[in-house]
Order: C-alpha cells, then structure tokens, then sequence
C-alpha cells in the first residue's frame, strides 16, 4: 500500500513539476543545416587551443584499448578520430552532434580511415541519446556552453556512463578583463557555475589540469 502510494506521488511529482527552460535559446542556430567543409576550416585550424593541443588533450585522457568513448559535441570529429585509434578497433567512439551533417560526415571520414568502430547519434538540445551503461567516458569539448537544457542532458550523461564512468569537460576560461570579448558574449557560465550544475547532477570532481592559456580542463566520477 506504502509503495503503490509512493510511485503515484512520483508520478504526481514527476507530472506538476516545470520544464527545464532553455539556458540559451538559440545557441546552436548556426549549425542548422550546417556546411562540414566550412566549419572543417573553422574547428580544424592552427591557432584554435583544443586543435594545437589535441595530442596533449588525447595523452591526458588515458584512453585505453577496449574502452567506449562518447565525444559529445563531435562536431567535425577530430576528437573522435584520434580516440577511435586509442582505443582500437576492440572499443568504440561515439560521435555524437546536434548537427546532422557533422555526424554523417564523421562517420564517412572514420571509414575512409578504416575507423569502422565510430558510431555516429545525432541528438537533441535534451538528450545525448547515448544508450544507458554504454560508454567508459564522455568528453565534451567546446560544447558545454552550447547546452540548452544542461540539466536534462547531464541526465542523460549520468545514465550513459558505467558505475566507474568519467566525465571530462574542456570549456573556455570566462573571467571579464582576461577573456576576449568573443567569449564574455558567447558563454554563458565561467568555471565556477559549470562545475557546480555538474557537480549538482551527480558528479564529482577529481582532476583539474591547467595546460592551456585561455580553457580549462575538468574532470568528474560519476558518484
């Protein structure tokens, strides 16, 4: 009786609750029907921080052979193209964008590479649709501000990961004096905001490395 009159106020509960409000309508505007090629040339180039630093990015991962990966937030698949060498053709990368055409594409670039073990999901602003206990790991690099409904989609991350799953975020240091304007007008929430929804979510954090002038590097266990 106890437990039927539990689950009904969940229910309630779950029911009467509000919707999460978007945090930044229109974020992703630019990437609808988005040109690969042409943001290729914009992700891709020297002088961008993640691409000069993405073997130091991949070392401090620790990837390991067998381990399944989600780069959520794939964009052009750079990422996930030097993960899916890391952990080999026994593991798995999960390619996943809000960007139809960066998902098709990256799945076609990984082939072409004989990368066959890239999985490409095209998601929505709520949900990684990332499968439930299917990932080791999940990075998101240069995408955490480019969450609409943060509180849903770390959901969603929390239940992707395994019991024993990290969550990496790589974002840019917000700080007015220090940061370019680009920035202060682009990301909503500094290092401190965004450690604190993760953290919020069911994350703790466990390692900040400070290798790059104007990004920071976090990472959270699932508790």
């Amino acid at each position: 009786m106890l437990r039927s009159f539990a689950c009904m106020l969940a229910m309630f509960l779950a029911f009467v609750a509000p919707a999460e409000q978007s945090v930044n309508p229109g974020i992703n505007r630019a990437y609808e029907n988005a040109d690969f090629d042409r943001w290729q040339g914009i992700f891709e180039r020297d002088g961008r921080e993640v691409w000069d630093r993405r073997d130091d990015i991949i070392r401090h991962l620790r990837l390991r052979p067998g381990q399944r990966i989600a780069d959520v937030g794939a964009g052009t698949g750079f990422f996930s193209m030097l993960m899916a060498e890391a952990v080999g053709p026994e593991g798995r990368v999960y390619a996943v964008d809000i960007t139809p055409s960066f998902v098709a594409e990256t799945e076609q670039r990984a082939k072409n590479q004989g990368l066959n073990h890239v999985v490409g999901i095209v998601n929505d602003p709520h949900s990684t649709r990332l499968p439930v206990d299917s990932v080791d790991l999940v990075f998101i690099s240069d995408t955490y501000h480019h969450f609409e409904y943060p509180q849903s989609t770390l959901r969603s991350i929390y239940e992707a990961l395994t019991p024993a799953g990290d969550l990496v975020v790589i974002d840019f240091i917000r700080i007015p004096g220090f940061s370019s304007p680009w920035v202060l007008n682009h990301v909503r929430a500094g290092e401190p905001e965004v450690i604190a929804e993760i953290e919020a979510a069911g994350f703790s954090l466990v390692e900040r490395l400070d290798f790059m002038r104007t990004q920071y590097y976090l990472r959270f266990s699932k508790r």
